[in-house]
């Protein structure tokens, strides 16, 4: 079989693989996290989250609303020199982002079955 005939037969094979790919993952919401940084976030987003009553008025002052937290939780950059990462069993993570132009901080307290936003800091 001569060789343009094999890569003819090889790259039919491959566009039709990958067309079942798209085909049967399109609508799975699936979040691949290969980075320390995106799976702390992940992690944290999937528990369920609780805010810290001492957190509440800093984020009422400030007009930190659910879904702004949400997007600091999702884009935020995880400080983890500053982190408590080896502690039992709830670990503590300090969150930065930017949002409105303004530094914001979060220290967020992430236990095996809920994540605690303990403290806000907003510069």
């Amino acid at each position: 079989m001569p060789l343009l005939k094999r890569l003819g037969f090889y790259f039919i094979g491959f566009s039709i693989g990958i067309i079942f790919l798209i085909f049967f993952f399109k609508n799975k919401k699936s979040e691949f996290c290969y980075f320390p940084n995106c799976r702390v976030l992940k992690e944290i987003r999937e528990n369920e989250f609780q805010i810290d009553e001492k957190a509440q008025p800093i984020l009422a002052s400030n007009k930190i609303e659910e879904q702004d937290i949400e997007d600091i939780l999702t884009y935020g950059e995880v400080n983890f020199s500053e982190s408590d990462t080896h502690a039992e069993p709830c670990r503590t993570y300090v969150i930065e982002a930017i949002w409105n132009e303004k530094n914001i901080t979060f220290t967020v307290k992430n236990c095996p079955d809920y994540a605690l936003l303990e403290n806000v800091s907003v510069n």
